[in-house]
């Protein structure tokens, strides 16, 4: 197995057990925790893949800058540019400071939390698919 390879496996595979903990946290309510750890999953994903085509230092946590940067390898990342909604749930889903007057825990809710897994599902399954040709 070459390094890239390699290095692709423990980021994807890392990828794949944040989306189970999203799940996991939906069932606990925790939907804050669930978007947060949906951004995770597909922010990991999308750099395993990079990290696979050989990039490295790849220190962006934006969903959407990392998409376009896949973009540059393969073209169907075009199908889930909508996953940049991802981007939204990076800081406020953390901190009581990220939301005016609220805490993230009794701001998001169940609707979020799906809407992110499914972004994050999306991504997972397209670098699944693109990498197990």
């Amino acid at each position: 197995m070459n390094n890239n390879r390699k290095i692709f496996e423990l980021w994807y595979k890392q990828a794949e057990y944040d989306l189970m903990a999203a799940k996991n946290s939906i069932i606990n309510k925790s939907y804050e925790w669930a978007c947060f750890q949906a951004q995770q999953a597909a922010e990991k994903a999308l750099k395993a893949y990079l990290y696979l085509k050989g990039k490295r230092l790849i220190i962006s946590h934006s969903i959407f800058k990392l998409i376009k940067e896949c973009l540059n390898f393969d073209n169907e990342f075009k199908n889930i540019l909508d996953a940049r909604e991802l981007d939204k749930y990076y800081i406020p889903t953390r901190y009581p400071n990220g939301l005016p007057d609220q805490i993230p825990h009794e701001f998001y809710n169940l609707g979020d939390a799906k809407l992110c897994v499914d972004y994050a599902e999306k991504i997972l399954s397209l670098i699944k698919k693109l990498t197990t040709k």
